[in-house]
């Protein structure tokens, strides 16, 4: 159940029942559990990614469509918004989830092949999917838009840089965008799950659990994910952790500027 502070935020009278949803990374994981939980709550849902089989597999699974999309590329997103229309007749919703680890580190340990394709598909993949996605929100007079980012891109993260920069980026992109087309109606927000129990923890998992670090269930992700996509606020980002109701991230003003006098 959402907490309170979640449910106040919810804009009145809004619920899934019929409401058109894109979903990247939909395959697996959070993509295919918020899915699953969308679809079971009224919504039509599309689940796009590059993994053909295991998506058309969800879709089936959970009744909804699937189209293979690399979020690396503009056209691509661009056509499974396409493919939403097409198939539902509009867009209401999305949820830019597709994400990958990060696979490299810096210096001795940097590959430029794992450095793009990070960089491609958990910063490109956000930033094409919001250019294909505002548009056919526009057409639906608004919508709302929640981005995956992490608790990577909330603080530092000595062990992984070129993955924090990325979710740092996510981050910033969300915050900047959502007050600009909240005019429209539009609400982009973001979600910055701490370690979730999907693919992306594979190679650490048994590390995280061995020193005692709570793995957050995929379902307590979704709750976050399901509130935001209804909640009025934009530009907005909430971190999910183990044991604790998702909640808004309260950033810190920036010092202003000072005269000479001052």
């Amino acid at each position: 159940m959402f907490g309170q502070n979640l449910v106040a935020g919810m804009l009145p009278g809004m619920s899934f029942e019929e409401r058109v949803v894109l979903i990247t990374g939909g395959a697996n994981g959070l993509g295919r559990a918020t899915g699953a939980r969308l679809a079971e709550a009224g919504a039509r849902v599309v689940l796009a990614d590059v993994e053909e089989e295991t998506g058309q597999e969800a879709a089936a699974d959970i009744g909804a469509t699937f189209i293979r999309c690399d979020v690396r590329e503009p056209e691509e997103n661009e056509r499974a918004v396409a493919h939403a229309i097409e198939t539902y007749g509009g867009l209401d919703m999305a949820f830019l989830n597709a994400g990958v680890a990060t696979g490299c580190g810096l210096a001795e340990t940097f590959d430029l092949e794992l450095y793009r394709r990070a960089m491609s598909v958990n910063l490109d993949g956000v930033v094409f999917g919001l250019n294909a996605v505002i548009p056919a929100l526009r057409r639906r007079g608004g919508g709302s838009i929640v981005a995956t980012a992490s608790l990577a891109g909330l603080t530092a993260v000595p062990f992984d840089p070129i993955y924090a920069a990325n979710k740092h980026a996510v981050v910033g992109l969300v915050r900047s965008a959502g007050p600009v087309y909240a005019l429209e109606g539009i609400r982009v927000n973001g979600i910055c799950p701490g370690f979730a129990d999907t693919r992306i923890i594979d190679g650490f998992k048994e590390h995280l659990e061995s020193g005692g670090v709570p793995i957050i269930p995929v379902d307590h992700v979704v709750d976050g994910v399901e509130a935001l996509l209804l909640s009025e606020d934009s530009g907005v980002c909430h971190f999910v952790q183990a044991g604790m109701e998702p909640q808004e991230f309260r950033f810190r003003n920036i010092p202003g500027p000072r005269t000479a006098e001052a």
